[in-house]
């Protein structure tokens, strides 16, 4: 048993020289979802375990130098169950299952069981405090990510099924209210509360008119049919897509988003699509035309996500970026309403 001590030391000295991994702040160490090949030992820095929340992402833990992480999956072969990020400038000792499974297999049998079984359990408890905190949260919401699709798919659906178009206007639409609650409770058994709420929260945004005609009744008009059908099929699409494959825009990206919308009004596109436009000229106008200060360094995570380039220097030390037009007025809007829906609180 010694030399079985003596020999797991010395692979774990090899490993440990021979399996450092430089992390710079941000740099993802791995995603919820992965396969799972190896533990880590923090050797310094800190690293942030991560969860996905609807289209949000939340920091479960902070473990730091001389801590151990993604060693569950050693005893069962499951998929990452969080995600992990170097919450500063960091270096990880990467410690491969291959070789640990090696020295694993020397120790007695009894311990083998004992640890696994240890490792299930908590596997287990982990999922039942998940389960819980779910359901406390989306009663603490008013619209869960779900709820957001089967709401607004409602809408859309009746608008399809029986919308009167309004004679003078673009695109505008009658929607019978009573058919909007009859599907809404008895079909889709969904609270109208909630679609009464949804329906305020889309006419604040410019997406519907909502008026009050008495005795409960109500007219209720669709100014963009067409965005709230297109919003329905991305949002449903992002929500089914694994972690790992989706592009999650963050709230505070909606900022530098606007910004380019905006300037990009003003500059000319290339044929195939494509503006390039000057960050320098954004963060000098951006507190006179959208009253908020957007700096140059706040449009990096959206390259980094491939949303837009990298930032180049141009002529007279300006830097510029370039991307489709598309793919920012796009998704957007989609985002705005989901970070605007997400924070609307509960009645409970």
């Amino acid at each position: 048993m010694v030399t079985s001590r003596l020999g797991l030391k010395k692979e774990l000295s090899t490993l440990a020289n021979s399996g450092v991994k430089e992390l710079k702040k941000g740099d993802i160490l791995f995603r919820e979802g992965d396969a799972s090949d190896a533990m880590y030992v923090i050797k310094k820095g800190r690293i942030a375990i991560t969860k996905a929340k609807g289209s949000k992402e939340i920091v479960l833990a902070e473990l730091v130098a001389g801590e151990m992480l993604g060693e569950m999956a050693f005893f069962d072969d499951k998929p990452r169950s969080a995600g992990a990020k170097a919450s500063v400038d960091a270096e990880v000792i990467a410690l491969p299952f291959v070789a640990l499974h090696a020295q694993f297999k020397t120790f007695p049998e009894w311990l083998k069981a004992m640890v696994k079984t240890v490792n299930s359990h908590l596997r287990n408890a982990n999922s039942r405090i998940k389960n819980l905190e779910q359901a406390t949260t989306e009663e603490k919401e008013m619209f869960p990510p779900h709820m957001i699709t089967k709401l607004i798919a409602i809408i859309s659906l009746i608008g399809m099924k029986c919308g009167e178009p309004v004679e003078g206007t673009e695109g505008h639409m009658v929607i019978p209210y009573s058919v909007l609650r009859n599907y809404c409770i008895q079909v889709f058994g969904a609270p109208t509360n909630k679609l009464d709420k949804i329906m305020e929260v889309l006419e604040s945004k410019g997406y519907m008119q909502v008026e009050d005609i008495g005795e409960g009744k109500k007219r209720v008009t669709c100014k963009d049919h067409e965005f709230l059908t297109k919003f329905v099929d991305w949002y449903n699409k992002y929500l089914f897509t694994e972690d790992s494959k989706r592009t999650t825009v963050d709230e505070k990206e909606l900022l530098p988003m606007r910004a380019l919308v905006h300037f990009a009004a003003k500059t000319q596109a290339a044929e195939n699509g494509d503006i390039t436009i000057n960050l320098t000229e954004i963060q000098n106008e951006s507190m006179k035309e959208l009253n908020q200060l957007v700096e140059v360094f706040v449009f990096d995570s959206l390259a980094e996500k491939g949303l837009i380039g990298e930032r180049v220097s141009a002529e007279g030390g300006k830097l510029t970026t370039t991307f489709k037009l598309d793919n920012i007025t796009t998704i957007y809007p989609f985002w705005d309403l989901v970070y605007t829906l997400l924070k609307v609180p509960s009645n409970r």
